[in-house]
């Protein structure tokens, strides 16, 4: 099962929970106050990986970058 980041609109609390898929998007209750209307986040994360000789290098994708790319790390980001 996927951990799902979310936010209370009542006390603007961001908490994690463990959930199957088919619940990701139903509302949340708040570890704080208790509301009911929990709203999933979109979670950004970093990922890793190391190449033959060991060195590590991050792994950019999907909204790290421009509009014109998803690699995060072409000549036009600025």
């Amino acid at each position: 099962m996927p951990i799902y980041e979310y936010c209370c609109p009542e006390c603007e609390t961001k908490f994690d929970l463990l959930r199957p898929f088919s619940q990701a998007d139903a509302p949340a209750v708040c570890p704080k106050c208790h509301h009911e209307g929990g709203r999933r986040l979109v979670s950004a994360f970093a990922s890793f990986s190391k190449d033959s000789s060991g060195s590590t290098t991050p792994i950019s994708g999907g909204g790290g970058g421009c509009s014109g790319c998803s690699g995060g790390s072409c000549a036009t980001c600025h």
